[in-house]
């Protein structure tokens, strides 16, 4: 049985309302009765990306919806990404590609352009798939952002949807959130939302009941489903970091929390990791005693390697290699390790060159294009198949190359150091593959037979919201 449109838009009254995981959900249910399916976000910015089969970069989210839809990844279900490099300006992907480095103000004049990328993925998209699930950004009760918007009512507008309105229960005044959002819509747009989600409930029902009835009668418009709050669910975050976990294993690892820190979700394995307890460090907080310092990928490696200067780090950490522990860096947090990071031309910042670690022999200019490519391989220090992806812009140069962490698709990839404590690389998602990172870790110090699925975390965890948002579609599918 299919829904009675073939778009549906899932927009929140709050940033983290929880559209990803409606999307996600509604995707896995709609897959499962047999309906083909696409998840679709006209505009996302997130500095978590993933790389698609076709050689694109999409948000990372989308790539979730996908696996929870079945399908591969592909640069239509994410036309525009925008990724920050500063407080006022960001790296604008389009079609998976970039286009261009813009400020606030100058994007917001290219969105009549970048609407009608969003316009074609989506006429390409309904011409394959039975069903779009679009998710939107942020909130559409943004009053300064309503002019040629993209990512909310002005798709919605433009393509004739409908539109669910998602709300977070869990950080409260859920009822003012869903009756202020309406308030701050057109009559057009307020038409066009069919229904609300309560989401992350938690707790009695039927004390919820009365405020429910009270919402439908306010705004003559159903609650089409109250979903419960699920503990433990192992999915790929947008964006936001979780800084501090309860501790897990004995085997520290430590990782700066960098102003314009990417992909994060390079850690998600060692953060489920029965035997590890990783912990991300903010600015100002104190540097927890470790096995293994991981730096992690930069959108603005140079802006990030003063942040890390400005906090003390390089001290820090070669003191922690004076008492043998073990580093690795990811992407710009391996570009970060070499003598020199050079951007001659600013793409990611002011021209200009900024001192590294200095503990890898190389140095590193970035250049204009984007690597963007799926790799696999194996470990050059074990006998490991290691699986991952690039996005970086920057070339390394230098005699520490010689020495490479993995050989991929028959080419020498990253660095391990003469003393073996030093570990780079661009790939992303190294630890995601079981082999690679039991044996990255053994490298690090720990001898371990934990070998974790991630892929099978995430699927556990999509059936989970699945099952638990069933009732939403079946409101949505009992609409006339």
């Amino acid at each position: 049985m299919r829904l009675p449109y073939q778009t549906l838009m899932v927009q929140g009254t709050t940033s983290d309302a929880g559209k990803s995981t409606v999307v996600a959900a509604l995707c896995r249910l709609l897959k499962r009765r047999g309906v083909t399916v696409a998840p679709f976000k006209p505009q996302n910015m997130a500095l978590n990306s993933a790389v698609t089969a076709d050689g694109g970069e999409i948000g990372r989210a989308q790539a979730l919806q996908a696996q929870a839809a079945g399908i591969a990844p592909h640069t239509d279900m994410n036309p525009v990404l925008l990724k920050p490099s500063s407080d006022i300006g960001a790296q604008v992907v389009i079609h998976g590609k970039v286009r261009a480095e813009m400020n606030a103000r100058d994007y917001h004049r290219y969105k009549t352009v970048a609407m009608g990328a969003v316009l074609e993925s989506h006429a390409r998209l309904t011409q394959q798939y039975e069903a779009i699930v679009v998710e939107g950004a942020g909130s559409p009760a943004e009053i300064n952002l309503r002019d040629r918007d993209i990512a909310n009512m002005g798709f919605a507008e433009a393509v004739d949807c409908p539109v669910v309105l998602v709300a977070d229960i869990d950080r409260g005044g859920v009822f003012a959130h869903i009756v202020g959002t309406l308030a701050c819509l057109s009559d057009s747009e307020r038409a066009r939302v069919i229904g609300f989600v309560i989401n992350r409930f938690r707790g009695d029902i039927k004390l919820l009941e009365p405020g429910l009835e009270w919402l439908e009668a306010q705004t003559g418009k159903p609650v089409l489903a109250v979903l419960p709050y699920l503990h433990g669910l192992f999915l790929d975050a947008e964006d936001a970091v979780q800084a501090v976990q309860p501790e897990r294993g004995a085997f520290r690892i430590v990782v700066p929390s960098l102003p314009r820190m990417s992909n994060h979700t390079d850690f998600d394995a060692l953060r489920a990791h029965p035997d590890v307890d990783l912990q991300f460090v903010r600015a100002g907080q104190p540097v927890p005693p470790a096995d293994l310092i991981i730096l992690p990928g930069s959108k603005n490696t140079r802006g990030d390697l003063a942040s890390l200067r400005e906090h003390g780090w390089p001290e820090r950490i070669a003191r922690h290699l004076r008492y043998g522990g073990k580093v690795i860096g990811i992407c710009g947090g391996f570009q970060m390790l070499g003598a020199a990071v050079c951007d001659p031309h600013g793409v990611e910042a002011a021209p200009g060159d900024s001192p590294g670690f200095g503990l890898l022999d190389m140095t590193t200019e970035m250049t204009r294009e984007k690597r963007l490519v799926q790799v696999s391989g194996t470990c050059a220090f074990d006998d490991a198949m290691v699986a991952g992806y690039e996005i970086h812009m920057g070339i390394s140069r230098g005699a520490a190359l010689a020495r490479p962490a993995f050989h991929i698709d028959g080419r020498p990839e990253g660095a391990l150091s003469e003393d073996g404590q030093v570990l780079g690389t661009y790939l992303h998602g190294v630890f995601d593959t079981p082999q690679a990172a039991r044996a990255l870790l053994r490298w690090a110090g720990l001898d371990t037979t934990q070998e974790l699925d991630l892929n099978a975390l995430r699927e556990a965890s999509l059936d989970r919201l699945a099952d638990a948002a069933a009732p939403l579609l079946e409101a949505l599918l009992s609409r006339k």
